[in-house]
């Protein structure tokens, strides 16, 4: 719309809504019969398009025909959904005409929330569901129609796996030849038309066929099949198909960019005129799962007499911080252009900080945290910090205990609670105090080692008895066992015993700390046990032998610090104990540690984007996979870029620990497009270096006059 225009929408919109009267309408037209907004300046105005912007507005009441949103990040996308929902139940569309297909059961729930608390309305007849939810109550009405019974189980991932090993071994596959991991997601891809029959897995056709019969013989169904069965029934049957049709007038999708093939195919079944689609083509960063942001450009081709609406007024960033966006995604070829715009100021520029290592990147973090939150009155709250991987969390969660910062790791496991390093960290606390009953007990049988549940009720019985502690009541047991105990059990205890005392005496003398853990490990067979723990993921076990790594990387670290005057297992012990205590101060709120995946939908007042570095960002193996295409690495970027309100900082690492060694690092390729003259590159702040060691020395003398 041009800007005249717009002025003049805005205008008469308040004029409206001040006197809210069909009069004034007819009196414009006498002024603007051919103004090009008048059919949305005429439309009935209630609250439920008060205060939108024009396009909002126009994407709110267009409530016929088919309508493509596209809404770019931060356009008040939610905004425009639900009270599109509140208006169409405003002009007498009944609840049970209305179908909204989301995602997860989180935004789902949200939708209907605010619908109700916009309407007023109980809602008992309007579906907001996800697309799996939907498609087990279209099964559970009529899955007999294809031959299972309407009780059916949904099979998660765990029994999945288990029927394919069945299946296996009745057409006398070997072990080594069935990956059961790699043939679910094979099977999963194959079904949802993610891949096609090759040469290189015909062998595996008849495993799939058994696979299916062994479903339907259990009358069960995998999570694939919520999707796909619905999909059969509809055009085996045209009744049934009918019937949703004529029940379901009016559906809306949100994050249609989202959507896999099938879903689509899915929806497109159930539309008949009235489906309005809402997604951002920029922001499909989910094509590992499925998702096509292709399916736009379907929609446009299957639904040829569509109105298409943008939404680019963003409401959430800085002028600089969307040009910086809008400067990386215009590097993309497959989109639909647009470009974001806010009526706010342009803003602080882009901060880039090169550190030298992912110890200095996260020190770097935690400074400006206490820096912005001193000067600037920011709240813990207000940071978000968006990482590549949560492989990348442990450095920037040292950092920030290590400076007493609050934090919680969002969609993943902090470091510290991860199961593979409290073992260890148990281990190494019942070497150090073998009277520590709690971690002695968390280890006793981790690895399995037969030490049973008969056993531990010994052991436990005597300890109370003798008012001592477990390791004395081993010592008790193993001294005079009873009857029923000799044998085999009793050799695994003792066994467990000595192997305490022997890395006690290794690990409470000498240097070398990480390299006798690593001992310790070995000698308990860690990593085989993670291998035959988590046999049906192997990248699952990878990742937390990488983990145990890079706590071992961490110990070294600290063992070599200059500054560390005493390197024994007890100061160590200490060292993490303070680290991980469950800290309760008074400031509320915690720094948002997060995956750029998981980031999508958030917003923060402040944005640090660590590890932009090319290999993590684009991603190595996602280029590769995808045959060099970094389109949708950028569109992830974008997406990190655009969860900033007012300040950005990016740090790109030097060097950075992989895999054991240090690698040489260079600067994401996305860096170079941000327009330069939006960027500044930060030197290390010496002030905030002064507040960092001064929040330090106030935490200690809190401590010391506790």
């Amino acid at each position: 719309m041009e800007k005249g225009n717009e002025n003049l929408f805005r205008l008469w919109r308040i004029v409206c809504i001040k006197i809210k009267t069909e009069f004034t309408h007819l009196k414009l037209y006498c002024f603007l019969p051919n103004f090009p907004f008048f059919g949305i300046l005429t439309s009935p105005m209630n609250e439920f398009t008060e205060g939108l912007n024009p396009e909002q507005f126009k994407a709110v009441t267009t409530i016929k025909g088919p309508v493509l949103i596209i809404a770019g990040a931060g356009s008040g996308k939610t905004r425009v959904i639900t009270f599109r929902i509140a208006h169409m139940l405003d002009k007498g569309i009944p609840q049970s005409q209305i179908l909204a297909l989301t995602f997860t059961n989180k935004a789902a729930k949200e939708m209907a929330d605010r619908v109700k608390e916009l309407t007023g309305k109980k809602l008992q007849n309007l579906t907001v569901s996800t697309f799996h939810a939907f498609g087990v109550k279209v099964l559970r009405s009529h899955i007999d129609k294809i031959g299972w019974r309407s009780n059916f189980s949904i099979y998660d991932e765990t029994d999945r796996n288990q029927l394919i090993k069945e299946c296996g071994r009745e057409l006398k596959f070997s072990a080594d030849a069935l990956d059961v991991y790699k043939v679910g997601i094979l099977f999963s891809n194959i079904k949802m038309g993610r891949k096609d029959w090759t040469n290189e897995h015909d062998s595996y056709k008849a495993l799939y066929k058994e696979y299916q019969d062994g479903l339907k013989l259990y009358n069960a169904v995998d999570f694939d099949d919520l999707i796909m069965l619905p999909i059969k029934i509809f055009k085996e049957h045209p009744e049934v198909l009918a019937e949703y049709r004529e029940r379901y007038r009016y559906i809306m999708v949100d994050e249609f960019q989202d959507t896999s093939t099938q879903q689509y195919n899915f929806m497109k079944l159930i539309a008949d005129k009235n489906i309005c689609v809402v997604g951002d083509d920029d922001q499909s960063i989910y094509s590992w799962r499925g998702a096509s942001f292709e399916n736009i450009r379907n929609f446009e081709k299957d639904f040829p007499e569509m109105i298409e609406i943008k939404l680019e007024q963003n409401y959430r960033s800085t002028g600089t911080i969307l040009a910086a966006a809008n400067g990386v995604i215009s590097h993309n070829v497959n989109r639909k252009v647009k470009a974001l715009w806010s009526e706010k100021d342009s803003g602080r520029p882009i901060e880039i900080f090169i550190p030298e290592n992912e110890a200095a990147e996260a020190d770097f973090i935690s400074d400006m945290i206490l820096s912005l939150k001193q000067r600037e009155g920011f709240k813990y709250s207000d940071f978000g910090v968006l990482i590549r991987a949560n492989s990348l969390s442990r450095p920037l969660e040292e950092s920030f205990l290590e400076v007493n910062i609050p934090y919680r790791m969002s969609g993943g496991t902090s470091f510290f609670q991860r199961k593979e390093i409290k073992d260890l960290i148990s281990y190494l606390r019942v070497v150090a105090n073998p009277d520590d009953d709690v971690n002695l007990l968390r280890i006793i049988n981790t690895p399995r080692r037969g030490i049973g549940k008969k056993t531990l009720e010994t052991l436990s019985a005597l300890a109370t008895e003798n008012s001592c502690s477990m390791r004395t009541a081993i010592r008790l047991l193993l001294e005079n066992p009873p009857e029923d105990m000799r044998g085999k059990s009793i050799e695994d205890l003792k066994e467990f015993a000595e192997l305490i005392s022997t890395h006690r005496t290794q690990l409470l003398s000498g240097k070398g700390l990480a390299q006798k853990v690593r001992k310790l490990l070995d000698d308990i067979a860690y990593n085989e046990y993670l291998i035959a723990e988590y046999q049906k993921s192997e990248k699952a076990a990878q990742f937390k032998m990488m983990n145990i790594e890079s706590f071992l990387h961490s110990m070294d670290d600290w063992e070599n610090n200059p500054d560390n005057l005493d390197g024994s297992l007890y100061d160590y012990l200490n060292r993490i104990t303070l680290l991980t205590r469950d800290d309760t101060e008074e400031e509320k709120g915690e720094v948002n540690i997060m995956t750029i995946h998981s980031s999508k939908g958030l917003e923060f007042p402040v944005v640090f984007i660590a590890g932009a570095e090319d290999g993590l960002i684009p991603h190595a193996r996602s280029v590769e996979e995808n045959d060099g295409d970094v389109e949708e690495e950028r569109r992830l970027f974008y997406v990190a870029i655009t969860r900033a309100q007012q300040k950005l900082f990016i740090t790109s690492c030097r060097q950075r620990r992989k895999q054991g060694g240090i690698t040489e690092c260079a600067p994401s390729p996305f860096l170079d497009e941000i327009p330069a003259d939006l960027v500044e590159y930060h030197e290390p702040d010496a002030q905030a270096e002064e507040e960092r060691i001064a929040d330090i020395f106030s935490q200690m003398k809190k401590k010391f006059s506790m």
